[in-house]
């Protein structure tokens, strides 16, 4: 099956759609819940370790449920497993991204699940994501260049 089988979009909607509102009803998109989480040495709300749990243990055995297979449902192909390597890029793509869900409040999934209502600062935290996700090729590709040696 190609890539836009109506069956891999009709999943992919349904997949979206439980995810979306998985992230409403978590909590996940209202951003003073997440900063609460994130404030462990003041008002902290431990409520969002439910959802982690909640999301690890399924993922955890989907994880279980596809390791050695090389196809999916559908019949495409599987992506490779990603790396074990703990690199730079790694760490600080990771302080980036944490950086900005402590400031935020938010991170990519929920800032896309709440477009539909959103207000001004969540427009510009969309359009600044998307900016990184554009410029970060670009940017990884200048870092990766080998230093010319003097």
């Amino acid at each position: 099956m190609g890539n836009s089988s109506p069956a891999r979009l009709f999943f992919a909607l349904v997949a979206g759609g439980f995810f979306g509102a998985g992230l409403f009803i978590s909590g996940m998109t209202d951003t003073a819940k997440v900063q609460g989480w994130l404030d462990v040495f003041g008002a902290w709300d431990p409520t969002l370790a439910f959802v982690m749990g909640g999301a690890m243990i399924p993922m955890a055995l989907a994880w279980l449920f596809a390791r050695g297979k090389t196809r999916a449902a559908l019949g495409t192909p599987l992506p490779p497993q990603p790396g074990t390597q703990i690199d730079r890029k790694l760490v600080i793509g990771s302080v980036l991204f944490g950086i900005g869900w402590g400031l935020a409040g938010l991170c990519p999934g929920p800032s896309i699940a709440s477009l539909s209502y959103g207000g001004a600062g969540l427009y510009v935290f969309v359009a600044a994501m998307l900016t990184g996700m554009f410029v970060a090729p670009a940017l990884r590709r200048r870092l990766d260049k080998p230093v010319p040696a003097e």
